[in-house]
């Protein structure tokens, strides 16, 4: 990653609020991210919690994963109860940031990830105020987070939160053997669909489909996100990074549910697993992440540990609060 191409483009312009989506919310377009061989800025925009608290102790940032955005508002309402001001960005081609011929949540190197992180600190802090900042990242989101945290950081970061960090994913066969290849092919194809990504996790959220939440198809679509060959690679090459161990100089709470399964309607345990990444791959990488790493499993949890049912929820919210005690003077 060149430090120097990933960090180009993070001063924050003035940010200019308008209303958001959700009810209490607003937007502001942050600054676009230039790419190589690319003429287009990429949209990336940051959202803040209306109702703040009024002497925040730090700053939390929400980073979304893979066929994601910003919806989470019950976990906005549990960071400012716990004395923080809310941000979360939706990265470029992502959610609110997805533009007319954008194909959704791509990118080829996992610093764009990072890029989009250091722009919305940036913006934040210069909105709230030079405070300590925590990150809450999920899934891709926080594969990149952990990337970001050891190779760039930012002066302001005090704690990273890892919710089920994309660090494994549980295939066998020919796709083990086929997703090995994806750095190659990703360099030669970069949009070319891998893997078509149906997904039950996703339909069993909706509350249109029995689950518990409301959000937008379009940014989340019930039917999965085809992968390219370019996303697939990047985040195997930061896989393989995690793998061999990083440094992250910050404290680190990594919470995963407490067993992965397979992402099928028939399967009894589909709404209590992680159905999406490997935890075991978790549980192997976590404490090499660095020398302040706490480990959360929290049994009976979905993928987004946050979206679980309300019991593992509210084990979680609780556990994040308690973490902060820890790293927040």
């Amino acid at each position: 990653m060149d430090k120097n191409e990933a960090a180009s483009n993070n001063v924050p312009a003035e940010l200019e609020w308008q209303a958001d989506v959700l009810d209490g919310y607003e937007v502001a377009a942050l600054a676009p991210a230039t790419r190589p061989r690319d003429s287009r800025g990429a949209a990336r925009t940051l959202v803040r919690r209306r109702d703040q608290p009024a002497t925040p102790r730090a700053i939390a940032l929400h980073v979304h994963g893979r066929n994601d955005y910003f919806f989470h508002t019950h976990l906005a309402d549990a960071l400012v109860a716990d004395g923080l001001a809310f941000y979360a960005v939706d990265m470029r081609r992502a959610g609110r940031s997805l533009q007319p011929g954008d194909t959704a949540h791509h990118f080829t190197r996992i610093w764009e990830v990072g890029d989009d992180i250091t722009a919305a600190i940036d913006a934040a802090v210069a909105d709230a105020g030079d405070l300590p900042v925590i990150v809450h990242s999920h899934s891709t989101g926080a594969l990149g987070a952990a990337i970001w945290a050891n190779d760039v950081s930012h002066p302001n970061l005090a704690g990273v939160i890892l919710n089920s960090p994309l660090f494994g994913l549980r295939l066998k066969g020919w796709k083990a053997v086929g997703i090995e290849a994806t750095p190659v092919i990703g360099r030669i194809a970069p949009r070319l669909v891998m893997d078509p990504a149906p997904t039950v996790y996703t339909r069993r959220l909706l509350a249109d489909d029995g689950g518990g939440w409301t959000f937008d198809s379009a940014w989340k679509k019930s039917t999965g996100e085809p992968a390219t060959a370019g996303w697939l690679g990047a985040t195997v090459s930061a896989r393989r990074r995690v793998a061999r161990g990083l440094k992250i100089q910050v404290p680190v709470l990594l919470a995963h549910a407490d067993s992965s399964g397979p992402d099928k309607f028939d399967n009894p345990r589909v709404d209590s697993q992680d159905t999406v990444v490997d935890v075991d791959a978790i549980r192997r990488y976590g404490p090499g992440l660095g020398s302040n790493v706490t480990m959360l499993e929290v049994a009976g949890a979905m993928h987004d540990v946050s979206l679980s049912a309300p019991g593992p929820r509210q084990v979680y919210l609780d556990a994040v609060g308690e973490w902060l005690t820890t790293v927040l003077p």
